[in-house]
Protein backbone atom coordinates (compact mmCIF):
# COMPACT_ATOMS: atom_id res chain seq x y z
CA UNK A 1 0.00 0.00 0.00
CA UNK A 2 2.80 2.43 0.87
CA UNK A 3 4.54 1.59 -2.41
CA UNK A 4 1.30 2.29 -4.29
CA UNK A 5 0.87 5.69 -2.62
CA UNK A 6 4.49 6.55 -3.34
CA UNK A 7 4.04 5.63 -6.99
CA UNK A 8 0.86 7.75 -7.24
CA UNK A 9 2.67 10.71 -5.70
CA UNK A 10 5.52 10.24 -8.17
CA UNK A 11 3.07 10.20 -11.08
CA UNK A 12 1.42 13.38 -9.80
CA UNK A 13 4.81 15.09 -9.72
CA UNK A 14 5.56 13.87 -13.25
CA UNK A 15 2.26 15.32 -14.49
CA UNK A 16 3.00 18.58 -12.70
CA UNK A 17 6.47 19.04 -14.19
CA UNK A 18 5.29 18.07 -17.67
CA UNK A 19 2.65 20.81 -17.57
CA UNK A 20 4.68 23.60 -16.02
CA UNK A 21 6.10 26.51 -17.95
CA UNK A 22 9.55 28.00 -17.51
CA UNK A 23 10.48 29.17 -14.00
CA UNK A 24 9.66 32.83 -14.70
CA UNK A 25 6.22 33.28 -13.19
CA UNK A 26 3.65 34.89 -15.41
CA UNK A 27 1.87 36.50 -12.52
CA UNK A 28 4.75 38.61 -11.25
CA UNK A 29 7.42 38.97 -13.90
CA UNK A 30 5.72 39.40 -17.26
CA UNK A 31 3.47 42.15 -18.67
CA UNK A 32 -0.23 41.33 -18.75
CA UNK A 33 -0.39 40.84 -22.52
CA UNK A 34 1.98 37.86 -22.22
CA UNK A 35 -0.29 36.34 -19.59
CA UNK A 36 -3.54 36.20 -21.55
CA UNK A 37 -5.13 32.81 -21.25
CA UNK A 38 -8.30 31.91 -19.34
CA UNK A 39 -10.00 35.26 -20.00
CA UNK A 40 -9.16 35.33 -23.70
CA UNK A 41 -10.15 31.70 -24.30
CA UNK A 42 -13.34 32.22 -22.27
CA UNK A 43 -14.25 35.26 -24.38
CA UNK A 44 -13.55 33.40 -27.60
CA UNK A 45 -15.50 30.34 -26.43
CA UNK A 46 -18.40 32.69 -25.75
CA UNK A 47 -18.73 33.07 -29.54
CA UNK A 48 -19.46 29.38 -30.02
CA UNK A 49 -21.86 28.05 -32.67
CA UNK A 50 -24.67 28.72 -30.19
CA UNK A 51 -23.62 32.35 -29.99
CA UNK A 52 -23.09 32.63 -33.75
CA UNK A 53 -26.50 31.09 -34.43
CA UNK A 54 -28.16 33.39 -31.91
CA UNK A 55 -26.50 36.52 -33.24
CA UNK A 56 -27.26 35.51 -36.85
CA UNK A 57 -30.91 34.79 -36.04
CA UNK A 58 -31.25 38.09 -34.16
CA UNK A 59 -29.62 40.07 -36.97
CA UNK A 60 -31.84 38.38 -39.56
CA UNK A 61 -35.03 38.94 -37.59
CA UNK A 62 -34.46 42.39 -36.10
CA UNK A 63 -31.85 43.97 -38.33
CA UNK A 64 -29.83 46.52 -36.36
CA UNK A 65 -32.42 46.97 -33.57
CA UNK A 66 -30.65 44.73 -31.01
CA UNK A 67 -27.13 46.08 -31.55
CA UNK A 68 -27.45 48.03 -28.30
CA UNK A 69 -27.06 44.75 -26.42
CA UNK A 70 -23.38 44.62 -27.47
CA UNK A 71 -22.12 47.66 -25.49
CA UNK A 72 -24.67 46.98 -22.76
CA UNK A 73 -23.30 43.47 -22.13
CA UNK A 74 -19.56 44.30 -22.08
CA UNK A 75 -19.32 45.68 -18.49
CA UNK A 76 -21.69 42.97 -17.25
CA UNK A 77 -19.56 40.21 -18.80
CA UNK A 78 -16.36 41.70 -17.42
CA UNK A 79 -17.78 42.02 -13.90
CA UNK A 80 -19.08 38.44 -13.78
CA UNK A 81 -16.11 36.71 -15.41
CA UNK A 82 -13.55 38.71 -13.42
CA UNK A 83 -15.20 37.45 -10.23
CA UNK A 84 -14.72 33.89 -11.45
CA UNK A 85 -11.03 34.38 -12.17
CA UNK A 86 -10.41 36.27 -8.93
CA UNK A 87 -12.13 33.75 -6.64
CA UNK A 88 -10.08 30.95 -8.24
CA UNK A 89 -6.85 32.92 -7.81
CA UNK A 90 -7.56 33.69 -4.15
CA UNK A 91 -8.85 30.27 -3.08
CA UNK A 92 -6.93 28.02 -5.46
CA UNK A 93 -10.22 26.21 -6.17
CA UNK A 94 -12.78 26.28 -8.93
CA UNK A 95 -16.33 27.54 -8.42
CA UNK A 96 -17.80 24.17 -7.41
CA UNK A 97 -14.94 23.62 -4.93
CA UNK A 98 -15.60 26.97 -3.28
CA UNK A 99 -19.35 26.29 -3.06
CA UNK A 100 -18.69 22.83 -1.62
CA UNK A 101 -16.43 24.20 1.12
CA UNK A 102 -18.70 27.05 2.20
CA UNK A 103 -22.33 26.42 1.31
CA UNK A 104 -25.04 23.71 1.69
CA UNK A 105 -24.93 20.57 -0.42
CA UNK A 106 -28.30 21.30 -2.03
CA UNK A 107 -26.83 24.46 -3.53
CA UNK A 108 -23.76 22.60 -4.77
CA UNK A 109 -25.76 19.83 -6.43
CA UNK A 110 -28.26 22.29 -7.90
CA UNK A 111 -25.45 24.29 -9.53
CA UNK A 112 -23.69 21.18 -10.81
CA UNK A 113 -26.87 19.54 -12.12
CA UNK A 114 -28.17 22.56 -14.00
CA UNK A 115 -24.72 23.23 -15.46
CA UNK A 116 -24.32 19.68 -16.78
CA UNK A 117 -27.84 19.65 -18.24
CA UNK A 118 -27.34 22.97 -20.03
CA UNK A 119 -23.88 21.98 -21.27
CA UNK A 120 -25.03 18.68 -22.78
CA UNK A 121 -27.79 20.49 -24.67
CA UNK A 122 -25.33 23.16 -25.77
CA UNK A 123 -22.89 20.50 -27.06
CA UNK A 124 -25.76 18.87 -28.97
CA UNK A 125 -26.62 22.16 -30.67
CA UNK A 126 -22.99 23.05 -31.43
CA UNK A 127 -22.17 19.64 -32.94
CA UNK A 128 -25.36 19.78 -34.99
CA UNK A 129 -24.33 23.00 -36.72
CA UNK A 130 -20.65 22.04 -37.03
CA UNK A 131 -21.51 18.82 -38.86
CA UNK A 132 -24.00 20.65 -41.09
CA UNK A 133 -21.35 23.26 -41.95
CA UNK A 134 -18.77 20.57 -42.79
CA UNK A 135 -21.30 18.81 -45.03
CA UNK A 136 -21.92 22.09 -46.90
CA UNK A 137 -18.24 22.64 -47.54
CA UNK A 138 -16.84 19.16 -48.09
CA UNK A 139 -19.77 16.89 -48.85
CA UNK A 140 -20.27 13.48 -47.18
CA UNK A 141 -23.18 12.87 -44.78
CA UNK A 142 -23.52 15.08 -41.71
CA UNK A 143 -23.51 11.90 -39.59
CA UNK A 144 -19.95 11.20 -40.75
CA UNK A 145 -18.83 14.67 -39.65
CA UNK A 146 -20.73 14.38 -36.38
CA UNK A 147 -18.92 11.15 -35.48
CA UNK A 148 -15.56 12.53 -36.63
CA UNK A 149 -15.87 15.77 -34.62
CA UNK A 150 -17.03 13.83 -31.56
CA UNK A 151 -14.02 11.51 -31.75
CA UNK A 152 -11.57 14.39 -32.29
CA UNK A 153 -12.94 16.41 -29.38
CA UNK A 154 -12.89 13.50 -26.93
CA UNK A 155 -9.41 12.37 -27.98
CA UNK A 156 -7.78 15.80 -27.87
CA UNK A 157 -8.98 16.60 -24.37
CA UNK A 158 -7.90 13.25 -23.00
CA UNK A 159 -4.64 12.56 -24.82
CA UNK A 160 -3.02 15.90 -25.77
CA UNK A 161 -0.71 17.36 -23.06
CA UNK A 162 -2.03 20.47 -21.33
CA UNK A 163 0.62 22.89 -22.60
CA UNK A 164 -0.03 21.88 -26.21
CA UNK A 165 -3.78 21.82 -25.68
CA UNK A 166 -3.88 25.30 -24.10
CA UNK A 167 -1.78 26.66 -26.97
CA UNK A 168 -4.15 25.17 -29.55
CA UNK A 169 -7.13 26.80 -27.84
CA UNK A 170 -5.42 30.20 -27.93
CA UNK A 171 -4.62 29.85 -31.65
CA UNK A 172 -8.21 28.83 -32.37
CA UNK A 173 -9.26 32.22 -30.96
CA UNK A 174 -7.87 33.76 -34.17
CA UNK A 175 -10.61 32.03 -36.17
CA UNK A 176 -13.04 34.63 -34.87
CA UNK A 177 -11.32 37.28 -36.97
CA UNK A 178 -12.99 35.65 -39.96
CA UNK A 179 -16.29 37.28 -39.03
CA UNK A 180 -14.68 40.72 -39.03
CA UNK A 181 -13.31 39.98 -42.52
CA UNK A 182 -16.77 39.03 -43.80
CA UNK A 183 -18.35 42.21 -42.43
CA UNK A 184 -15.93 44.51 -44.22
CA UNK A 185 -15.99 42.73 -47.58
CA UNK A 186 -16.99 45.07 -50.45
CA UNK A 187 -20.24 43.29 -51.21
CA UNK A 188 -21.92 44.11 -47.89
CA UNK A 189 -23.66 47.49 -47.92
CA UNK A 190 -23.47 48.48 -44.28
CA UNK A 191 -25.90 51.24 -43.28
CA UNK A 192 -23.62 52.90 -40.74
CA UNK A 193 -26.19 55.50 -39.72
CA UNK A 194 -28.68 52.75 -38.82
CA UNK A 195 -25.89 50.75 -37.19
CA UNK A 196 -24.93 53.72 -35.03
CA UNK A 197 -28.55 54.27 -34.04
CA UNK A 198 -29.08 50.61 -33.16
CA UNK A 199 -25.81 50.59 -31.21
CA UNK A 200 -26.72 53.44 -28.85
CA UNK A 201 -30.54 53.49 -28.72
CA UNK A 202 -32.11 50.53 -26.87
CA UNK A 203 -35.05 48.78 -28.52
CA UNK A 204 -37.23 46.59 -26.33
CA UNK A 205 -40.90 45.64 -26.35
CA UNK A 206 -43.08 43.07 -24.62
CA UNK A 207 -43.49 40.78 -27.62
CA UNK A 208 -42.46 37.19 -26.76
CA UNK A 209 -40.21 36.97 -29.85
CA UNK A 210 -38.28 40.04 -28.71
CA UNK A 211 -37.97 38.77 -25.14
CA UNK A 212 -36.76 35.38 -26.41
CA UNK A 213 -34.18 37.12 -28.58
CA UNK A 214 -32.94 39.28 -25.68
CA UNK A 215 -32.79 36.37 -23.22
CA UNK A 216 -30.98 34.23 -25.81
CA UNK A 217 -28.50 37.05 -26.48
CA UNK A 218 -27.84 37.52 -22.76
CA UNK A 219 -27.70 33.75 -22.19
CA UNK A 220 -25.20 33.06 -24.96
CA UNK A 221 -23.12 36.06 -23.82
CA UNK A 222 -23.21 35.50 -20.05
CA UNK A 223 -23.28 31.70 -19.85
CA UNK A 224 -22.90 29.52 -16.73
CA UNK A 225 -20.35 27.20 -18.36
CA UNK A 226 -18.02 30.18 -18.80
CA UNK A 227 -18.13 30.82 -15.03
CA UNK A 228 -16.90 27.33 -14.21
CA UNK A 229 -14.45 27.23 -17.14
CA UNK A 230 -12.63 30.46 -16.30
CA UNK A 231 -12.37 29.51 -12.63
CA UNK A 232 -11.09 26.03 -13.49
CA UNK A 233 -8.62 27.30 -16.07
CA UNK A 234 -7.32 29.93 -13.63
CA UNK A 235 -6.56 27.11 -11.19
CA UNK A 236 -4.74 25.21 -13.95
CA UNK A 237 -2.71 28.31 -14.84
CA UNK A 238 -1.69 28.75 -11.20
CA UNK A 239 -0.31 25.22 -11.24
CA UNK A 240 1.65 25.60 -14.47
CA UNK A 241 2.87 29.04 -13.32
CA UNK A 242 4.29 27.49 -10.11
CA UNK A 243 2.14 29.37 -7.61
CA UNK A 244 0.21 26.20 -6.68
CA UNK A 245 1.10 22.53 -6.48
CA UNK A 246 -2.44 21.24 -7.06
CA UNK A 247 -6.01 22.56 -6.89
CA UNK A 248 -6.64 24.15 -3.50
CA UNK A 249 -2.95 24.27 -2.56
CA UNK A 250 -1.41 27.64 -3.41
CA UNK A 251 2.14 28.00 -2.18
CA UNK A 252 2.15 31.79 -2.52
CA UNK A 253 -0.53 34.34 -1.63
CA UNK A 254 -2.26 36.08 -4.51
CA UNK A 255 -0.61 39.39 -5.46
CA UNK A 256 -1.98 42.71 -6.70
CA UNK A 257 -0.20 42.12 -10.02
CA UNK A 258 -1.90 38.74 -10.39
CA UNK A 259 -5.38 40.17 -9.85
CA UNK A 260 -4.63 43.03 -12.25
CA UNK A 261 -3.52 40.51 -14.88
CA UNK A 262 -6.73 38.52 -14.38
CA UNK A 263 -8.75 41.70 -14.87
CA UNK A 264 -6.81 42.73 -17.98
CA UNK A 265 -7.07 39.22 -19.45
CA UNK A 266 -10.82 39.22 -18.79
CA UNK A 267 -11.35 42.66 -20.32
CA UNK A 268 -9.39 41.60 -23.42
CA UNK A 269 -11.43 38.44 -23.85
CA UNK A 270 -14.84 40.03 -23.26
CA UNK A 271 -14.26 43.04 -25.54
CA UNK A 272 -12.97 40.75 -28.31
CA UNK A 273 -15.99 38.49 -27.82
CA UNK A 274 -18.46 41.34 -28.21
CA UNK A 275 -16.63 42.78 -31.21
CA UNK A 276 -17.22 39.45 -32.95
CA UNK A 277 -20.87 39.49 -31.84
CA UNK A 278 -21.20 42.98 -33.33
CA UNK A 279 -19.71 41.79 -36.63
CA UNK A 280 -22.03 38.79 -36.87
CA UNK A 281 -25.11 40.88 -36.08
CA UNK A 282 -24.39 43.48 -38.75
CA UNK A 283 -23.38 40.82 -41.28
CA UNK A 284 -26.72 39.04 -40.80
CA UNK A 285 -28.64 42.33 -40.83
CA UNK A 286 -26.82 43.54 -43.95
CA UNK A 287 -27.42 40.34 -45.92
CA UNK A 288 -30.39 38.39 -44.52
CA UNK A 289 -32.63 41.08 -43.04
CA UNK A 290 -32.33 43.53 -45.94
CA UNK A 291 -33.23 40.77 -48.41
CA UNK A 292 -36.36 39.87 -46.44
CA UNK A 293 -35.05 36.56 -45.05
CA UNK A 294 -35.91 37.14 -41.39
CA UNK A 295 -36.27 33.53 -40.28
CA UNK A 296 -33.27 31.19 -40.58
CA UNK A 297 -33.50 27.55 -39.61
CA UNK A 298 -30.14 26.07 -40.59
CA UNK A 299 -26.45 26.87 -40.77
CA UNK A 300 -26.87 26.67 -44.55
CA UNK A 301 -29.34 29.56 -44.43
CA UNK A 302 -26.87 31.74 -42.57
CA UNK A 303 -23.88 30.81 -44.73
CA UNK A 304 -25.64 30.79 -48.12
CA UNK A 305 -26.88 34.32 -47.54
CA UNK A 306 -23.25 35.35 -47.98
CA UNK A 307 -22.77 33.56 -51.32
CA UNK A 308 -23.57 36.70 -53.37
CA UNK A 309 -20.48 38.26 -51.79
CA UNK A 310 -18.37 35.52 -53.35
CA UNK A 311 -17.22 32.05 -52.31
CA UNK A 312 -14.68 33.51 -49.83
CA UNK A 313 -17.39 34.92 -47.54
CA UNK A 314 -19.34 31.64 -47.62
CA UNK A 315 -16.23 29.62 -46.82
CA UNK A 316 -15.03 31.97 -44.08
CA UNK A 317 -18.38 31.90 -42.29
CA UNK A 318 -18.67 28.10 -42.47
CA UNK A 319 -15.06 27.40 -41.47
CA UNK A 320 -15.33 29.81 -38.54
CA UNK A 321 -18.47 28.00 -37.40
CA UNK A 322 -16.49 24.75 -37.27
CA UNK A 323 -13.40 26.30 -35.65
CA UNK A 324 -15.36 28.03 -32.92
CA UNK A 325 -17.11 24.76 -32.15
CA UNK A 326 -13.74 23.05 -31.76
CA UNK A 327 -12.86 25.83 -29.31
CA UNK A 328 -16.16 25.99 -27.42
CA UNK A 329 -17.09 22.33 -26.94
CA UNK A 330 -13.94 21.60 -24.90
CA UNK A 331 -14.91 24.49 -22.61
CA UNK A 332 -18.43 23.13 -22.27
CA UNK A 333 -17.24 19.61 -21.45
CA UNK A 334 -14.32 20.87 -19.36
CA UNK A 335 -16.43 23.21 -17.24
CA UNK A 336 -18.85 20.36 -16.43
CA UNK A 337 -15.92 18.09 -15.59
CA UNK A 338 -14.41 20.69 -13.24
CA UNK A 339 -17.76 21.01 -11.45
CA UNK A 340 -18.38 17.25 -11.17
CA UNK A 341 -14.82 16.45 -10.04
CA UNK A 342 -14.80 19.14 -7.36
CA UNK A 343 -18.25 18.08 -6.17
CA UNK A 344 -17.21 14.43 -5.92
CA UNK A 345 -13.75 15.13 -4.50
CA UNK A 346 -11.93 13.55 -7.47
CA UNK A 347 -8.48 14.48 -8.69
CA UNK A 348 -8.86 16.73 -11.70
CA UNK A 349 -7.03 18.93 -14.14
CA UNK A 350 -6.14 18.89 -17.82
CA UNK A 351 -2.49 18.77 -16.79
CA UNK A 352 -2.99 15.29 -15.31
CA UNK A 353 -2.78 12.13 -17.38
CA UNK A 354 -5.93 10.05 -17.84
CA UNK A 355 -4.89 7.39 -15.34
CA UNK A 356 -4.58 9.99 -12.57
CA UNK A 357 -7.92 11.72 -13.20
CA UNK A 358 -10.24 9.10 -14.66
CA UNK A 359 -13.47 10.56 -13.27
CA UNK A 360 -12.62 14.01 -14.59
CA UNK A 361 -11.82 12.79 -18.11
CA UNK A 362 -14.74 10.37 -18.21
CA UNK A 363 -17.03 13.30 -17.41
CA UNK A 364 -15.48 15.25 -20.30
CA UNK A 365 -16.15 12.32 -22.62
CA UNK A 366 -19.65 11.74 -21.27
CA UNK A 367 -20.77 15.34 -21.86
CA UNK A 368 -19.51 15.28 -25.46
CA UNK A 369 -20.93 11.82 -26.20
CA UNK A 370 -24.34 12.62 -24.69
CA UNK A 371 -24.52 15.85 -26.65
CA UNK A 372 -23.57 13.97 -29.79
CA UNK A 373 -26.15 11.24 -29.13
CA UNK A 374 -28.97 13.81 -28.89
CA UNK A 375 -28.45 14.47 -32.59
CA UNK A 376 -29.88 11.01 -33.31
CA UNK A 377 -33.02 11.61 -31.25
CA UNK A 378 -35.95 13.51 -32.73
CA UNK A 379 -35.71 16.45 -35.10
CA UNK A 380 -35.23 20.11 -34.27
CA UNK A 381 -34.12 23.06 -36.38
CA UNK A 382 -30.36 23.47 -35.81
CA UNK A 383 -30.52 27.26 -35.50
CA UNK A 384 -33.54 27.05 -33.18
CA UNK A 385 -31.65 24.50 -31.07
CA UNK A 386 -28.82 27.02 -30.76
CA UNK A 387 -31.18 29.83 -29.79
CA UNK A 388 -33.03 27.71 -27.25
CA UNK A 389 -29.77 26.48 -25.71
CA UNK A 390 -28.74 30.13 -25.35
CA UNK A 391 -32.09 30.95 -23.75
CA UNK A 392 -31.65 28.01 -21.36
CA UNK A 393 -28.31 29.48 -20.27
CA UNK A 394 -30.08 32.83 -19.79
CA UNK A 395 -32.54 31.21 -17.38
CA UNK A 396 -29.85 29.40 -15.37
CA UNK A 397 -27.32 32.25 -15.17
CA UNK A 398 -29.04 34.71 -12.75
CA UNK A 399 -29.13 32.42 -9.66
CA UNK A 400 -25.52 31.38 -10.33
CA UNK A 401 -24.46 35.03 -10.48
CA UNK A 402 -26.14 35.58 -7.11
CA UNK A 403 -24.04 32.71 -5.72
CA UNK A 404 -20.92 34.31 -7.22
CA UNK A 405 -21.80 37.61 -5.57
CA UNK A 406 -22.27 35.93 -2.19
CA UNK A 407 -18.86 34.28 -2.52
CA UNK A 408 -16.97 37.34 -3.75
CA UNK A 409 -18.39 39.56 -1.00
CA UNK A 410 -17.57 37.05 1.74
CA UNK A 411 -14.41 38.17 3.56
CA UNK A 412 -14.04 34.74 5.13
CA UNK A 413 -13.51 33.31 1.64
CA UNK A 414 -11.93 36.21 -0.25
CA UNK A 415 -10.05 38.06 2.49
CA UNK A 416 -9.16 41.54 1.28
CA UNK A 417 -9.94 40.57 -2.34
CA UNK A 418 -13.70 41.01 -2.03
CA UNK A 419 -15.69 42.84 -4.70
CA UNK A 420 -15.24 46.52 -5.29
CA UNK A 421 -18.16 48.90 -5.80
CA UNK A 422 -18.29 48.62 -9.59
CA UNK A 423 -18.08 44.82 -9.57
CA UNK A 424 -21.12 44.70 -7.33
CA UNK A 425 -23.04 47.33 -9.30
CA UNK A 426 -22.57 45.65 -12.69
CA UNK A 427 -23.06 42.12 -11.35
CA UNK A 428 -26.31 42.99 -9.58
CA UNK A 429 -27.42 44.86 -12.70
CA UNK A 430 -26.84 41.63 -14.63
CA UNK A 431 -29.12 39.77 -12.22
CA UNK A 432 -31.70 42.58 -12.35
CA UNK A 433 -31.83 42.40 -16.15
CA UNK A 434 -31.53 38.66 -16.75
CA UNK A 435 -33.76 37.52 -13.88
CA UNK A 436 -37.02 39.24 -14.91
CA UNK A 437 -36.34 38.53 -18.59
CA UNK A 438 -35.93 34.81 -17.82
CA UNK A 439 -39.13 34.78 -15.71
CA UNK A 440 -41.06 36.47 -18.51
CA UNK A 441 -39.71 33.95 -21.02
CA UNK A 442 -40.72 30.98 -18.84
CA UNK A 443 -44.22 32.48 -18.47
CA UNK A 444 -44.47 33.03 -22.23
CA UNK A 445 -43.40 29.45 -22.97
CA UNK A 446 -45.83 27.97 -20.42
CA UNK A 447 -48.72 29.99 -21.82
CA UNK A 448 -47.76 29.16 -25.40
CA UNK A 449 -46.81 32.71 -26.36
CA UNK A 450 -43.16 31.84 -27.14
Amino acid sequence: MDDDKARQKEQDLEDLEAARKDPEECTDQRPWYQCVGPGLVTGAADDDPSGIGTYSANGAQFGYLLLWLVPFCIPLMIAVQEMCGRLAAVTGNGLAGVIKANYPKWLLFSCMGTLCFANVFNVFADLNVMSASAKMLFGLPSTFWLILFTAILVATQIFIPYRTYAGVLKWLCLSLLGYAIVVFMPGIKNDWAAIGKGFVIPHLDSKPDTILAVVAFLGTTISPYLFFWQAGETVEEQIVDRVAVEPGRRIKPVTDKETRNIRADTVTGMVASQFVAFCILIAAAGTLHVSGKTNIDTAQDAAKALQPLGPAAYWIFSLCMIATGLLAIPTLAGSAAYAVAETCGWKYGLYRRFARARGFYLTVGAVILLGSALNFIGAISPIKALVYSAALNGVIAPPLIVVLLLICNNKKIMGKRTNGKWSNIFSWLTVAVMGPAAIFLIYAMITGKA
